[in-house]
């Protein structure tokens, strides 16, 4: 992708999920590019050798330890970018936790979560945004969805119903900066199709199958798209063709889409090797998982070969 650097350089801009996937990539590019980045996530040991990475490369990160369904650590997010530079110009809410499995069969504590992770979490986050980016009357709120904010996904229940909820704030959020005649504040929400990252490995699980999905994307393309928003946000942004073919045809043949998507998401975790209940990373971070790429895609090959 073709990025015009002096847009992004010396932008602040806040980014939370940082420690591992496409959180940590666009950190980092986003850091490259001559940004001022404020990365959030739960696990300190991982953000400082991130810090020290992006440093070491000549760009500009400073991290906070931040579980986002804590609103108070939310507000010290945004005190700590505002220390910093005084205003923040871009707030992109990218932390989404996952449990799959039948809906009845996962416990309704592990339901709660995700809602307090990925909406309640998104919410604040994008409400010290929205408030700061008022008052300045400038801004670009990013809000990380899924192609799940379209089409609901069997199997993944609860995250999906969050994600459904982050294109409609968006949505909302849109029409409101209409309402006021506020032209200067974007809001984007990002749908990539599943992606190789470690968000399996750190989502809850009650199939009795090690996770994957069908044609995975790589993290790259989902970076990319994120840095694009930050110049060119739009209100519905798919990520690859998967996700823009099943956004599209969802619009046509609803139903029929969902069930394909079913009947795929069923038939690629039968395939997967046995694995015990878990709760990944929902409730406490794991030390697994810190890389951009999650290595699904590799075990894959070799479950079907």
């Amino acid at each position: 992708m073709s990025v015009n650097r002096e847009e992004l350089r010396g932008k602040t801009i806040v980014i939370t999920g940082v420690s591992s996937g496409f959180g940590r990539g666009a950190a980092i590019e986003l850091a490259k590019l001559g940004a001022n980045v404020v990365g959030a996530a739960r696990r300190t040991e991982v953000l400082k050798s991130l810090e020290e990475e992006v440093m070491n490369e000549g760009g500009k990160l400073k991290t906070v330890t931040c579980d986002v369904s804590n609103v108070d650590d939310i507000k010290r997010l945004r005190d700590t970018a505002l220390e910093k530079s005084g205003s923040i110009d871009i707030w992109i809410n990218n932390v989404g936790v996952g449990a799959l499995g039948y809906f009845w069969d996962i416990p309704i504590e592990d339901h709660a979560r995700l809602i307090d992770v990925n909406l309640k979490g998104l919410v604040y986050g994008a409400h010290v945004a929205m408030k700061h980016f008022v008052e300045r009357d400038r801004g670009i709120l990013i809000n990380v969805g899924s192609i799940d904010s379209e089409v609901p996904l069997a199997l993944q229940n609860t995250y999906a119903a969050t994600k459904s909820a982050v294109l409609s704030l968006g949505r909302s959020l849109t029409e409101e900066l209409n309402l006021s005649d506020r032209k200067n504040i974007k809001i984007a929400t990002i749908m990539p199709w599943a992606v190789d990252t470690p968000w399996w490995k750190h989502a809850a699980n009650y199939t009795g199958h090690k996770p994957r999905m069908a044609a995975m994307d790589e993290p790259q393309p989902v970076i990319d798209k994120i840095i694009e928003a930050c110049m060119n946000p739009k209100i519905k942004m798919p990520v690859g063709p998967i996700a823009g073919a099943s956004n599209f045809f969802h619009q046509i043949f609803p139903q029929w889409t969902e069930r394909a998507s079913a009947k795929i998401g069923q038939y690629e975790v039968e395939k997967a090797a046995p694995m015990p209940p878990t709760t990944g990373s929902i409730y406490e971070p794991m030390k697994e998982g810190t890389t951009v790429e999650g290595n699904i895609k590799e075990r894959m090959k070799k479950e079907d070969s």
